[in-house]
């Protein structure tokens, strides 16, 4: 599966569970750590975990897993798409559509 089809594959499994504010970064042109940013806000921290597992459902496990415990800032690795679910405060503080301003931006809605 292309790096593309995986972001798209997560951005809907996301949108399917209601995940909020869902954007897809393309950031291969400006980093190697991977080719895409899909980023969402769930609405609790229940509702974080869902998303999470939704993903993983419909994805597969990930390479790595961050942040599940609190579920302020979950991080999903598949290598190519590392996806980042945030609460609200915390997405807002860390900002990384600013930090990665520059880059193709895609909204999912």
């Amino acid at each position: 599966m292309t790096p593309k089809k995986i972001a798209q594959r997560v951005a809907q499994a996301l949108f399917d569970k209601k995940a909020e504010d869902i954007v897809i970064m393309n950031i291969n042109k400006v980093t190697d750590m991977t080719y895409y940013f899909v980023i969402c806000t769930g609405s609790s921290e229940t509702h974080s975990r869902a998303l999470a597992r939704e993903v993983e459902r419909k994805i597969g496990n990930p390479w790595h897993i961050e942040g599940y415990s609190n579920a302020h800032w979950i991080l999903l690795d598949y290598i190519d798409a590392v996806v980042h679910i945030f609460l609200k405060p915390t997405r807002e503080y860390y900002d990384l559509e600013h930090l990665w301003g520059d880059v193709p931006t895609e909204r999912v809605e």
